[in-house]
């Protein structure tokens, strides 16, 4: 019996390499955007803490610098948010850039698969064929013989 030989299989190995390429870029880019949503997550915490903690001192006695400065800080806080909230809106873009990419390099492995299993297939109905054929002619031998 032959060993199936795929003249292409370098192609095919190279489209599934350049998937999972894709595959580590995507998981890559989905885990950039996660720390950026955790990194908003907690502005949003350090301003609710200082919110909080500008109520506490106004109802005591408390400095016009010192409300200023808090206030400062809070606007500061409202700027990392703004920042942050474009810096998640640039990840998102990668990552939907990341997938359609994977989609892309899954498509060409799928084409190159196929190719692949379609000549599997052809092999093996040849194969099947010289077989039979084989034996066909084995089988002859012997009747041939038998008869002389």
């Amino acid at each position: 019996m032959l060993k199936f030989n795929y003249s292409f299989q370098k192609v095919v190995d190279l489209k599934t390499s350049e998937k999972n390429h894709a595959e580590m870029h995507l998981s890559s880019a989905i885990g950039q955007l996660n720390a950026e949503e955790q990194t908003l997550g907690r502005l949003f915490s350090d301003k609710s803490s200082l919110a909080d903690s500008i109520q506490e001192q106004t109802a005591g006695a408390v400095s016009a610098l010192q409300l200023q400065q808090m206030q400062d800080y809070v606007n500061y806080i409202d700027q990392c948010i703004l920042q942050k909230r474009q810096d998640i809106q640039t990840a998102q873009v990668k990552v939907e850039e990341k997938k359609e990419k994977l989609t892309t390099k899954m498509l060409d492995e799928k084409v190159w698969l196929q190719a692949r299993g379609k000549a599997f297939e052809s092999f093996e109905k040849e194969e099947m064929l010289r077989e039979q054929n084989e034996l066909d002619e084995m089988a002859t031998v012997r009747f041939a013989s038998r008869a002389h």
